[in-house]
């Protein structure tokens, strides 16, 4: 089993806090890479395209653009991951969310697509992650202007397919099933 300890203040930006600190007593950040798999498909996979459409509120981003907006924080991370693991010394570009997904269309793209977009760009980063050694979990880059070190953003990518789990749990799949 391979241990990622938890970043120090230091490793990322304060605001990162809210998704690490989701995963601060874990320690088998492994495991739960594989196991977010399984619970996106078991909460997500049973509904119909027109039950994902699904908003919490009008502004809000429907079951399919949460998705899509994890999917683009997964691969936008994963090429952080990738350059700071790398030594690259390139600061790396912050990114507008709300841009994001609104010029996605993601309403249009069949649930379970966006779900099989996760499964492999998790499996992409479930394999580079395993073959890190303690020293490339350490080293440290900048994105979107502060610091972050690869083991931080491990961490990001758990806490963030956490939090949006919990809040689709939480808002959105309760009130799909009364409906």
């Amino acid at each position: 089993m391979k241990t990622i300890s938890h970043p120090a203040p230091d490793e990322y930006y304060e605001y990162y806090g809210l998704y690490i600190n989701r995963v601060i007593n874990q320690t088998d950040l492994m495991s739960l890479l594989n196991e977010q798999i399984e619970e996106m498909k078991q909460a997500l996979g049973n509904h119909t395209d027109d039950q994902a459409l699904f908003r919490d509120a009008p502004k809000e981003w429907s079951i399919k653009e949460v998705i899509g907006h994890i999917n683009d924080v997964e691969r936008i991370f994963s090429y952080r991951l990738l350059c700071i693991s790398r030594n690259d010394p390139t600061p790396l570009p912050g990114f507008e969310q709300d841009d994001y997904v609104r010029e996605a269309g993601f309403d249009k793209y069949p649930i379970q697509d966006l779900l099989n977009e996760f499964e492999h760009l998790r499996r992409a980063n479930i394999l580079a992650i395993q073959n890190m050694d303690d020293a490339l979990l350490l080293r440290k880059g900048t994105a979107s202007g502060y610091p972050f070190s690869v083991r931080a953003l491990i961490h990001v990518l758990v806490g963030h397919v956490d939090h949006h789990l919990a809040s689709l749990k939480e808002k959105y799949l309760l009130n799909i099933k009364r409906g």
